[in-house]
């Protein structure tokens, strides 16, 4: 892997992590389209350029994590059913599921088509999008498990983890404003045990140039998912998660025809 194939992932880890259209996914298909093969080496580097990401969200939310103790608890409450299910599939994970293209391009447009109906579920039926809600302290710690609880379906590639908590957010009544703010809280427990771990596990076998290509990714994808986190807080002040649900069922089927024709 060249120092040029690092910067291009790091943008897209970057651009994609908190945007419901699977980082993982992404990723997976850059590589095969930049000729990177699939090695336990590449998998370990998708969760550490998770470690990029979260450094963005805590700049970015450092105030409000650490505004109130209620904060803090929430946001550990949502992990521990995300972090359970995570530490006991983490071999299947890594070893099925990251990687599997297929697996990927399915929870791509299935994904895409649930958002859709959630959507129009919203426009249908106000009271899915009624609660009022400006803190997420506001949400109870059930709720929080229930998101922890969605959140873990982003363990299969291409379902997105904040994609899941869109869908289960709206289900729940939440405000689309605090559903972007779980997601971001909830993000960061989730992605540096998840990152730590798998670095825990392999992190040993890597050489010093693998190292340096994994901080100049993690540094690419902290620069780059700065912007995007702004630009998500900025864009769902006036529109729907409609157009994520699109995207995903496009990039789906682009993905296929890249899977089938790109070997």
């Amino acid at each position: 892997m060249t120092f040029f194939q690092v910067i291009i992932l790091g943008i897209v880890e970057g651009i994609t992590e908190f945007l419901p259209i699977s980082s993982t996914a992404h990723l997976e298909f850059t590589t095969r389209l930049i000729g990177i093969v699939q090695v336990d080496f590449i998998k370990s580097f998708f969760f550490f350029f998770q470690f990029g990401a979260i450094l963005a969200v805590v700049v970015i939310y450092f105030k409000k994590i650490f505004a109130s103790r209620g904060v803090f608890l929430r946001m550990v409450t949502g992990f521990i059913p995300t972090g359970i299910i995570g530490f006991v599939l983490y071999k299947l994970i890594k070893n099925f599921l990251i990687g599997n293209e297929w697996v990927a391009i399915a929870a791509l447009i299935i994904g895409g088509i649930i958002i859709l109906l959630v959507e129009r579920k919203s426009l249908v039926n106000p009271s899915v999008d009624s609660l009022d809600t400006i803190s997420i302290e506001q949400l109870s710690y059930k709720d929080m498990i229930k998101l922890g609880l969605i959140q873990s379906l982003a363990v299969v590639p291409g379902v997105s983890r904040s994609g899941s908590i869109i869908v289960g957010g709206k289900l729940l009544g939440i405000s689309r404003e605090l559903i972007i703010d779980a997601a971001f809280l909830l993000a960061i427990p989730t992605m540096a045990a998840a990152a730590g771990y798998d670095l825990l596990k392999s992190g040993i076998s890597f050489s010093g140039h693998e190292w340096m290509l994994l901080l100049v990714g993690l540094l690419v994808s902290f620069i780059t998912a700065l912007f995007a986190i702004r630009w998500l807080l900025h864009y769902i002040r006036k529109a729907s998660f409609r157009s994520f649900g699109w995207y995903r069922i496009i990039a789906g089927i682009i993905f296929a025809i890249i899977f089938i024709f790109i070997k």
